[in-house]
């Protein structure tokens, strides 16, 4: 089992997938990332968490190709892609899913999912049907209503839209931009045991995400972003709470989200019973 006792274990690679050096962007006068290094290794899920405005949705869309790079170094195995548009970062196996969904409300599932599915049905089209029933398997949901307005669904059904839509290109690294966000609990725990099961797969996702105990059940490593900078990382089961509380600046109520995202009760106990170890910090 995993750390959060949620996901059966995998076996993972330690080699990055995505690498992130000296990564600065912003907007005009507005510097937000200030000398980003990343890793973010093969199979695994790295969950990006801070406070309002430290920068992690930007981050996000740097990598994606959203927002250009001032200076540094984006690769994704080992080929760098900062000077590439989204298209061809998709091309290459780069997904995003971004804050809000975005999706074409006036258009029905399935084509939303066609227009995920541009590139690969440009380059590769007869693995579109197959790909187009694979995410179908995955969200059922989505297939009973490939037909119906996009616009139409529910706040939970358009998150597995977006999700589905980005998987549908058949990608090595998924960037996700706070899936859970604006959705009841019980959609929460749906769209969580949806995204356990693609990482059981072995997909790479970069995750970032406001509901901690929703993100460090997801998350095999953590980094924290606060003013553009990675203050804080290390592996999910090595973390400790109250540090990580500390830097996030939230009290004992979401000390024990915490506790509970990290699967230990609260205190920050480890699962052998020790305190957890400190994780390196930047």
């Amino acid at each position: 089992m995993s750390v959060n006792g949620t996901a059966p274990a995998v076996e993972r690679s330690v080699a990055p997938l995505l690498t992130t050096r000296g990564l600065v962007a912003g907007f005009g006068a507005q510097t937000i990332l200030h000398g980003i290094d990343l890793d973010v290794p093969t199979g695994e899920v790295t969950g990006i968490f801070g406070l309002n405005g430290a920068g992690k949705s930007v981050l996000l869309k740097v990598i994606a190709g959203v927002v250009p790079t001032r200076s540094g170094v984006i690769d994704l195995d080992g080929a760098p892609v900062q000077g590439l548009g989204p298209e061809r970062r998709v091309a290459l196996g780069m997904a995003h899913v971004p804050q809000g969904r975005q999706m074409f409300r006036s258009l029905s599932v399935e084509q939303n999912l066609r227009v995920g599915a541009h590139v690969l049905r440009r380059r590769r089209r007869s693995e579109y049907a197959e790909s187009l029933d694979r995410v179908f398997t995955a969200f059922p949901l989505l297939a009973e209503r490939r037909r119906q307005a996009a616009g139409t669904l529910s706040g939970g059904q358009q998150a597995m839209l977006a999700v589905g839509r980005a998987l549908i290109s058949r990608p090595r690294i998924v960037l996700i931009d706070e899936p859970s966000a604006g959705l009841a609990p019980t959609i929460v725990e749906e769209l969580l045991e949806s995204l356990l099961r693609i990482r059981g797969e072995g997909l790479t996702l970069l995750l970032v995400e406001q509901n901690i105990r929703f993100g460090l059940r997801l998350s095999d490593s953590v980094c924290l972003l606060q003013r553009g900078r990675i203050v804080y990382r290390g592996g999910t089961a090595e973390l400790d709470e109250d540090q990580l509380a500390s830097y996030l600046g939230v009290g004992r109520l979401l000390s024990a989200d915490l506790a509970a995202g990290l699967g230990r009760p609260e205190g920050g106990r480890a699962a052998g019973g020790g305190r957890s170890r400190r994780p390196r910090q930047r």
